[in-house]
């Protein structure tokens, strides 16, 4: 089961995609989201997560107090539960906070966006190369905002991730057979 952890959305339910999606687990999430909330990085914020999956890292950021959240996910029958989730979230914390579903691959989204986004959860599936990863990064710069969080989420076994010009790795932290890396703009 997953569910929203903390925030106005706080004990509420997600549904999961049956096959596909890997959620992030109870434990990782309130460490990100501690480290996120201890440097007031959510309150306000723009809030981007990038193969979303079932919606919980961009819906529980939403429920701790960002203004909006775009929600991406390339596969028809997670973006639906996407938006089923985002739908229950968004019911719970009221109004003046939008939530956005797209159903698009990650590329596709950047490739259109607007930004600029202030945080921004990438977690991919755990076979997805390198290359495509480092690709995807790329096309993210141009849609942050001063100063944005980067939250890359890989199996321990993958690299470091390879940042484009434009971002700096912070900090990586494991659980488990999970790595969050850190990274944020550059100057």
């Amino acid at each position: 089961m997953t569910r929203i952890i903390a925030g106005r959305a706080g004990s509420l339910m997600l549904d999961v995609p049956e096959a596909g999606t890997r959620p992030t687990s109870d434990r990782v999430r309130e460490s990100l989201f501690g480290a996120l909330e201890s440097a007031d990085a959510l309150r306000g914020a723009a809030v981007l997560d990038l193969y979303a999956g079932s919606g919980a890292l961009g819906l529980e950021a939403v429920s701790r107090g960002a203004a909006c959240a775009d929600l991406v996910e390339k596969s028809p029958r997670a973006a639906t539960i996407v938006q089923r989730n985002a739908g229950r979230v968004s019911k719970a914390v009221g109004t003046g906070t939008t939530i956005r579903v797209h159903r698009a691959s990650a590329d596709s989204f950047l490739r259109s966006a607007r930004g600029p986004f202030d945080v921004v959860f990438l977690d991919p599936p755990y076979d997805l190369g390198e290359t495509e990863l480092s690709s995807t990064l790329a096309l993210l710069v141009p849609v942050l905002s001063a100063g944005a969080d980067v939250v890359i989420e890989r199996a321990t076994r993958s690299p470091e991730p390879s940042l484009p010009d434009g971002l700096v790795a912070t900090r990586s932290k494991r659980y488990g057979d999970t790595v969050m890396w850190w990274a944020t703009t550059a100057g």
